[in-house]
């Protein structure tokens, strides 16, 4: 009897650490579908791989987009200023009025408006029930921030608010090393964007 109950325990850790593995597996397809997807502008596509934390806060950031104020676009964190500005300057009222969260987002892969991602991976993948979270890598160099991941009707997606910290970080670091202000960064950075320099119109809502 002993040895039929240890038989089976010795299975069940084997089956248990194969469909981990699996799992893995999968979370990895994820990214790489959507990376795949986002190198080759297809907006449409991508978006298919993103959480609904993803889609709800890109719903967030385009009614920001539209209706808020300079007053409460400059209590915004950095990352999301940069991005209310940044869609106010390169995309058309009359394309902006047409969007929900999921259109927005398609919208700024196909226009090349996410960023490269070329050089960007997950490394160790730790999976807790209906979650997931891949490290981020640079290349062949491992960072101190992971991508979340979320089950989503039987499909993993990358949730992308999860490397925020990462830009801010980032952007946070440039500004203290520039000696500026963080709006006059920003100015530089819109005024690259949009090349030429912004007027004061970026700072008012659409609607």
């Amino acid at each position: 009897m002993k040895r039929v109950v240890s038989l089976l325990f010795i299975c069940a850790f084997f089956m248990s650490a194969f469909a981990q593995k699996s799992e893995e597996k999968l979370v990895r397809k994820a990214f790489d579908n959507y990376k795949t997807a986002v190198l080759n502008k297809q907006g449409e596509q991508a978006v298919n791989y993103v959480s609904a934390k993803t889609i709800d806060y890109y719903s967030n950031m385009l009614e920001l987009v539209k209706t808020a104020d300079s007053t409460t676009i400059d209590r915004l964190q950095l990352m999301d200023k940069l991005m209310v500005l940044t869609v106010r300057l390169r995309i058309p009222k009359e394309e902006i009025l047409k969007f929900d969260g999921k259109s927005f987002l398609e919208y700024g892969i196909s226009n090349g408006m996410i960023g490269n991602i070329a050089n960007f991976s997950i490394g160790d993948v730790k999976i807790t029930g209906d979650t997931a979270k891949g490290q981020f890598m640079v290349g062949k160099e491992k960072a101190p921030f992971y991508y979340d991941f979320y089950k989503e009707n039987g499909q993993w997606k990358i949730d992308l608010t999860s490397i925020l910290a990462i830009s801010e970080t980032a952007f946070s670091a440039m500004i203290q090393e520039s000696g500026q202000t963080e709006n006059e960064i920003l100015l530089l950075l819109l005024e690259k964007i949009a090349g030429a320099k912004p007027d004061n119109t970026m700072w008012q809502p659409i609607l």
